[in-house]
């Protein structure tokens, strides 16, 4: 009945359009008019005709066919069609009546009925499959609405003024923000940040806050805005593998939504130089040594302009070793060769902000904002401080620890960390920091030895679920600590776990199925996990005191915002330790310092090879943070001293000479092996090393079996931290067939040796120590490469299983820059072919069936086993999956799990679809140097 109106009113409509039209013919001939009769046919003719139809109470297709009407062009009389003016519209100046009559020319075709077009449009929408809501609809128009706003104000007005409801982005985004991260509103101090001129005009911000305070939001704010509105890709740069993949997981959700890419650049995961995308932009999440070779990609292809925004997390890494001279070189290029690119660095501490806004040339941010108060203790045999920095040593009595202990429980337990904890769990969380990863495994052992057996009843059927999933990413094998203090609600956290377990205990400490876990210091600087009490085991990361940044990163992880009102953090320490500690609670900030120039000057000698590698001048250290640190670091030597130093250095490793065009050698040029290393992100004190392995690999190279390969891409930088076994070495020798003997004689390993050393024997005969253990290694992941059984593996070689996942996640890493190193020398070709698969081999290390699953971030091992089990087999599968039918396949899956499994699932095809689709586009392009044939005149 609905319809059978709808078309009625249509047909009365029309009719009085086409009398309309008569009535304005007969006009026109009649008499010269000075207004066109357009401005009668408005919009409003329809709408008046159906006041009483509302739209939003028409059928799906009705809404399509009205939104397509507004497009319609109604053609008037010999004038060309044009779209229906708007009422509002200004009047035309008069028209000759030649303007609409020719008797020369035919009469227009006859325009089809309206009644037609809706009747058409009705069938072929009752024939599609797919359904088209009405709401889905009103909030794409109003999106769609708002970045048309914002697009016309940056073209006719600025690109720098706040261009929409929500901070210059679509209200669309604040609720995807509610939807996806539970975010109702934000902080004050988070919109007087996103309000602040160095924001609005795009100018470099470093910002600073404690821990938990929400300042990955603003950044994500802020990427969003440089992607939807700016129609620029932007860069994240994140210090940990984990954090990377948890990050793709959560804004996955947010690209799909929104039409952009998500791409990850971890491990072995990125392409050097990205794809090239048309359609849309991308956010590239990646480490901070993916990040700079990314950067590099992209400025040797002239497309670092792509990049608008380049976000750095935990800016104060700067300070940290190798990685921070890297994360230096990385953004001093950005600074350098993309002036209008903005730099956002952001960090819970930092010392001399001042040096760091002068090399970034920022603006600072500071607030001491907490969404919960921390109140800072420490505890002092069985006296309990407040820290106080008012009183003259920093400390305040605060209280007596209540406890009752056996004269055993007292031995067990001396620094009443049972106490302590009995305090808080298993209503409230607890995380205790350990300065060693066997001490976090004791701590948890002892806690649970003493706990009320009440504790075994606490959310009981989640443990055992719990155990049951811990127990199937181990391939059946649990470890025994776990399943020990698990029941109790208890676990441990370190390296020493598999990737795969720590994300379980993650989940299940975040869902408060697990209530207390025993942590080592990197935590703190991981994956936010926040606790209502923070127990300090120590004042020492392994042999070393603290510093002040990592104390307060520690206690930065009390208190968790909507469930405490106050957060605590207790200082377990000695007396020998209390003038130390006074310090450390009071003291200020570290400073950071330039690591241009740690171990061996080997950040400052990769910089000057990238340079003259990328083309550019050496006057480009001036914008460095070592430049502006010269007086404090560049103590014995001018900056410009070990500038010419490190050139000499290069030169004699042949990664750079002097160029054979120029007669006074003045210009130096970068060599094959220079470029090499510099494409291969490779260490330049092994580069000469690896050349000389591969080439030596390329006289004898054994195909029947992985061995002469994965030794060949085993880690360098791996080999100081394990020290072989020889009895499980010889043992593990004797396995190898002749052929792979040989190969590790002809290496310099042969099985004398090993027999020797596995019986205790001297050996006379000088032998490569690095070569042997990088052998050892190499014997580890072939066995897991033959096995994909990591808990077999670690059993049989006696290293944590922990360490076996480290080290195949660097081997595929490596795997991946020796692949790029031999991509430049033409003498390795046959590397290639051979080096791609390894990678993906070692990438995964898993059944051939598993591997599409698990390029999905966030997908594991255990999970991947699940999901192919239930049905899901291939990432089309995953992508099209309900999250609430995944929810209820699997075991102790959460809804939001499966809803970012699935974005991510979705994101990753669109990837993969896009890639394709370029190659496609680039096949069918074109030439832009396509020759032509002039045509001769005879």
């Amino acid at each position: 009945m609905d319809d059978s109106s709808f078309l009625a009113k249509l047909e009365d409509v029309e009719q009085n359009i086409e009398e309309h039209e008569n009535s304005c013919l007969a006009q026109q001939t009649a008499k010269s008019i000075k207004h066109s009769c357009e401005d009668d046919l408005t919009d409003s003719v329809l709408t008046e005709a159906f006041h009483d139809a509302s739209l939003r109470e028409f059928p799906a297709s009705h809404t399509v066919f009205q939104r397509d009407v507004s497009n319609i062009k109604i053609p008037t009389l010999g004038i060309v069609s044009t779209s229906t003016p708007d009422v509002k519209q200004s009047k035309q100046p008069a028209i000759s009546t030649n303007t609409y009559i020719d008797s020369n020319k035919s009469a227009p075709k006859a325009r089809r009925s309206m009644t037609d077009q809706l009747k058409r449009a009705m069938l072929e929408n009752a024939a599609s499959s797919n359904r088209i809501s009405k709401t889905v609809l009103q909030k794409e128009a109003v999106m769609s609405e708002e970045i048309n706003v914002a697009m016309q104000a940056i073209e006719s007005v600025s690109m720098e003024g706040d261009l929409g409801p929500f901070f210059g982005l679509p209200s669309k985004v604040k609720d995807l923000i509610l939807r996806l991260k539970g975010i109702q509103d934000l902080y004050e101090w988070q919109k007087a940040c996103l309000s602040l001129d160095s924001v609005i005009q795009r100018r470099n911000l470093i910002y600073s806050l404690p821990t938990s305070g929400g300042k990955t939001l603003v950044a994500e704010i802020l990427i969003l805005k440089e992607i939807l509105c700016r129609k620029k890709d932007a860069v994240l740069i994140l210090p940990y593998v984990s954090l990377v993949q948890e990050k793709v997981r959560g804004l996955s959700s947010f690209g799909i939504e929104l039409d952009f890419m998500v791409e990850e650049y971890a491990g072995s995961k990125g392409k050097f130089p990205p794809v090239k995308r048309r359609a849309k932009n991308s956010l590239y999440i990646t480490t901070i040594e993916k990040g700079h070779s990314l950067v590099n990609s992209l400025i040797e292809t002239h497309r670092l302009d792509n990049i608008g925004l380049v976000v750095v997390d935990e800016l104060h890494m700067l300070g940290d070793g190798s990685r921070g001279a890297v994360l230096e070189m990385t953004l001093a290029k950005v600074k350098y060769v993309c002036k209008g690119t903005q730099i956002i660095g952001m960090s819970a501490t930092l010392g001399n902000v001042g040096d760091l806004q002068k090399f970034l040339s920022a603006e600072n941010y500071t607030n001491d904002f907490r969404p919960v108060q921390l109140k800072e203790y420490v505890k002092l045999r069985d006296s309990i401080y407040e820290v106080n920095p008012k009183e003259e040593d920093g400390l305040t009595f605060s209280r007596l620890l209540s406890f009752k202990y056996s004269s055993a429980m007292q031995k067990v337990d001396p620094d009443h960390i049972i106490a302590l904890v009995a305090e808080v769990i298993p209503q409230k969380s607890c995380l205790i920091f350990c300065a060693t990863k066997k001490n976090c495994e004791n701590v948890a052992g002892m806690i649970c030895k003493y706990l009320n057996k009440d504790f075994l009843k606490h959310r009981e059927p989640e443990k055992a679920a719990l155990l049951a999933e811990l127990k199937d990413s181990g391939s059946g094998c649990l470890c025994p600590v776990l399943q020990k203090t698990v029941p109790y609600g208890l676990a441990y956290h370190h390296s020493g776990l598999t990737s795969d377990e720590r994300k379980l205990v993650e989940e299940a400490y975040s869902s408060g199925v697990l209530c207390l876990l025993t942590c080592t210091s990197t935590l703190a600087a991981g994956i936010n996990l926040p606790a209502c009490r923070v127990i300090l085991r120590s004042p020492y990361v392994g042999a070393d005191f603290l510093k002040r940044s990592q104390y307060k990163q520690m206690v930065g992880r009390a208190g968790r915002a909507g469930l405490d009102s106050v957060g605590e953090s207790i200082l377990i320490l000695q007396d020998k330790d209390k003038d130390k500690v006074k310090n450390l609670v009071s003291a200020p900030m570290e400073t950071c310092y330039s690591n241009l120039l740690h171990d061996g000057n080997r950040g400052l000698l990769s910089l000057i090879l990238s340079l003259i590698g990328l083309n550019q001048v050496l006057g480009f250290m001036s914008g460095t943070l070592l430049s502006v640190q010269e007086v404090q670091v560049c103590q014995q030597k001018t900056l410009k001293e070990l500038i010419q130093e490190s050139t000499e250095i290069l030169k004699q490793k042949g990664l750079i000479e002097a160029s054979s065009y120029v007669p006074d050698n003045a210009i130096l040029q970068i060599t094959r092996l220079g470029r090499a290393t510099f494409k291969g992100s490779i260490h330049l004190s092994y580069c000469d090393v690896l050349y000389k392995d591969l080439s030596k690999g390329l006289e004898g190279l054994l195909l029947n079996s992985f061995m002469h390969l994965v030794y060949l891409v085993t880690p360098y930088d791996m080999v100081s931290l394990c020290k072989p076994d020889w009895m499980i070495y010889f043992r593990e020798f004797t396995k190898l067939s002749a052929a792979e003997q040989k190969i590790a004689a002809a290496l310099g390993v042969p099985e004398s040796f090993v027999a020797r050393k596995a019986a205790g024997q001297s050996v006379r005969k000088c032998v490569d120590a690095v070569v042997v253990t990088r052998l050892y290694l190499a014997l580890v992941l072939y066995s897991l490469l033959r096995e994909t059984t990591l808990w077999n593996i670690s059993d049989r070689f006696q290293l944590t299983r922990g360490f076996v996942q480290a080290l195949l996640s660097s081997a595929s890493a490596f795997c991946s820059c020796v692949l790029h190193f031999t991509e430049e020398l033409e003498e390795f070709w046959a590397f290639k072919a051979l080096l791609t698969e390894l990678t993906r081999r070692l990438t995964y290390c898993v059944q051939a069936e598993l591997i599409p699953l698990m390029e999905v971030a966030g997908v594991m091992e255990f999970r991947a086993k699940q999901l192919y089990n239930a049905g899901y087999k291939t990432l089309a599968h995953l992508a099209n999956a309900d999250p609430n039918v995944l929810v209820n396949s699997m075991e102790n899956l959460y809804k939001k799990q499966a809803n970012q499994i699935v974005s991510s699932a979705k994101m990753l095809l669109q990837e993969k679809a896009e890639t394709l689709q370029q190659e496609v586009d680039d096949l069918l392009m074109l030439p832009n140097d396509l020759p032509v044939v002039s045509c001769r005149r005879f």
